[in-house]
């Protein structure tokens, strides 16, 4: 049994003095000053946020997978990229305006390289070496092959305009304008399409369309330098001027009552409306179209393309114009 305590019989050990604090206690309860700027606290959720943004931004904007990366609105006035060693020298060659070249950092200098960077040296547009996760950024994944070149943020004409540039030509009016058309892959092929049958330009709608973006310019192979693209902020409306101007409006849709080639309109002044793949051409715009045409194909195939069905009513209408 150990010694002394309760219940031993013996009295207990009497304890020595404790010693003392030190002033301690009271230098506690003075408070620890003025609470630092939230910059300045570790913990602070804006500092880690900042953090973690920049580490995402050196491992070239990889995120983890239980937290997928939230893509932000780019803004109207914001810059585009093109990539890719043959759409940038392509875009370089037909004089497309760019602020900036950047070149990946220990590139194999093909010829396309060389060219492009003579060509951007020649225009007094800037060189800049970069690293290949900054290029990956900028042309937000695709493919860029070393090499991206920046464009300003496209500036749309009028809808009158395209009219205009018709009868300054003394030529035909033919105007392509697009449906509710989303991919900008598409746009730049109808550019494409558009130039090569003598079109004066594009009308898109400013919403639920795509626009004059990076990968529009990079499908359109420099033609967009040279087309015209207007904006309307409402399609159907700027239908309804172009008819009372003296234009006829043709509209292309799988449902239409009229195959194509059969078409009398084709070569007078001319709206042809190409709409998106599978819904093709909405109630609104339909009806305000002076026709509805159709191209005739196999029931195998349910619908075309919308750059591809672009380009064979064009071609159709460059025909009937001959």
């Amino acid at each position: 049994m150990a010694a002394g305590g309760r219940g031993s019989g013996r009295p207990a050990k009497k304890k020595s003095p404790t010693k003392g604090t030190g002033g301690n206690k009271r230098r506690g309860l003075e408070g620890r000053g003025a609470t630092p700027p939230a910059h300045l606290r570790h913990w602070h959720k804006d500092k880690a946020r900042t953090e973690r943004v920049e580490r995402e931004e050196r491992a070239g904007g990889k995120t983890s997978a239980a937290r997928p990366q939230t893509r932000t609105r780019r803004s109207e006035d914001a810059p585009e990229y093109i990539g890719g060693r043959n759409p940038v020298l392509e875009a370089l060659r037909a004089g497309v305006p760019a602020a900036a070249m950047y070149v990946a950092l220990r590139i194999d200098n093909d010829d396309r390289v060389k060219e492009a960077v003579r060509l951007a040296a020649e225009r007094g547009i800037a060189l800049l070496e970069v690293g290949r996760e900054k290029l990956d950024r900028l042309t937000e994944g695709g493919i860029h092959q070393g090499v991206a070149l920046q464009i300003p943020a496209y500036e749309y004409a009028h809808p009158d305009d395209l009219v205009s540039i018709a009868q300054e030509a003394g030529e035909v009016p033919l105007i392509v304008a697009l449906d509710s058309v989303t991919d900008p892959r598409n746009l730049g092929a109808i550019a494409r399409s558009a130039t090569a049958f003598g079109a004066h330009g594009l009308l898109v709608p400013s919403r639920r369309s795509a626009g004059v973006t990076g990968g529009a310019w990079k499908t359109s192979a420099g033609t967009l330098a040279t087309l015209t693209v207007a904006r309307a902020s409402n399609l159907t409306a700027a239908l309804r001027e172009y008819r009372e101007a003296g234009l006829f409006v043709v509209g292309l849709d799988g449902e239409g009552s009229v195959d194509l080639e059969k078409a009398n309109l084709l070569d007078g002044p001319l709206v042809v409306v190409v709409g998106s793949e599978g819904k093709g051409l909405s109630r609104l715009v339909a009806e305000s179209c002076d026709l509805v045409v159709r191209i005739p194909m196999h029931a195998a195939a349910e619908s075309l393309n919308a750059g591809v069905a672009a380009g064979i009513a064009l071609y159709e209408v460059a025909r009937h114009r001959r």
